[in-house]
Order: structure tokens, then C-alpha cells, then sequence
């Protein structure tokens, strides 16, 4: 599986551009962009679904496993994977989420259940 470099995720955990765009069903098509935060924690590059696991892009994000982001003034083929169930990968994401974004008032609701539910490990694409 490839990896992101070191120098790829210190760029991604100061970025603030992240665009994502899962496949649709075609398995070819890119969805519509959609902005949502990013965030780096135990070497991975992770996003969550503002509106839960009810967000389009979440839902076509699961179903398809793939799709492009764009993020530090650049595209990438990825792979999504749901992440849940460990608590200790959950406190590591909550913590980057409150390093990153602890000084907006969007911030509450990105360290909820219902939106931690909808966290997803970006890979990128072989």
C-alpha cells in the first residue's frame, strides 16, 4: 500500500484546502467537490463528515472506497476507510481536530458521536 511522506503529511496538517470527491456510483465519475477539515494524527490523514453518516459525500465515500481530494494546492487519487471502534485512534484524531480547529466555533460538533461516526482514514491510491 503507498503511503503519504512525512513531508506530505506536515504539509497536511497545516492545510486548510481539503476538497473531497468520491466517486459516484459509476465508480468513475468524481462527485462534486465538497470542503470539509482535515487532519493528521498517528501518521494518517483523516476527515469526518460534518453532517454525520448522512453526508453525501461520506455515504458515496464508503460505498466506493475511492475517489480524488485536493488538498495543499493539489490533487490525489485516495482510498476511503470508515474508521470506528478504537477509542484510543478516536482520542488521537478528537485531539488533532482541537489542535487544528480549536478556535472555531465549528469545532463542538466535529468531537461528537454522531460525527465522529463518520471518520474516515485517507490513503492514497496505488
Amino acid at each position: 500500500m503507498t503511503e503519504w511522506t512525512k513531508e506530505q503529511l506536515n504539509g497536511f496538517a497545516e492545510a486548510d484546502d481539503f476538497h473531497v470527491s468520491p466517486f459516484r456510483e459509476d465508480g468513475k465519475t468524481y462527485g462534486t467537490p465538497t470542503w470539509i477539515w482535515s487532519v493528521v494524527a498517528d501518521g494518517n490523514l483523516y476527515i469526518r463528515a460534518y453532517n454525520g453518516t448522512n453526508s453525501r459525500w461520506y455515504q458515496a465515500a464508503k460505498s466506493e472506497k475511492a475517489g480524488r481530494i485536493h488538498l495543499n494546492a493539489q490533487d490525489y487519487e485516495v482510498t476511503f476507510t470508515p474508521v470506528a471502534g478504537d477509542a484510543a485512534l478516536t482520542a488521537d484524531i478528537n485531539q488533532a481536530y482541537n489542535t487544528k480547529y480549536g478556535d472555531s466555533p465549528y469545532l463542538p460538533p466535529m468531537v461528537t458521536d454522531k460525527v465522529i461516526s463518520a471518520t474516515v482514514k485517507v490513503t492514497p491510491r496505488d
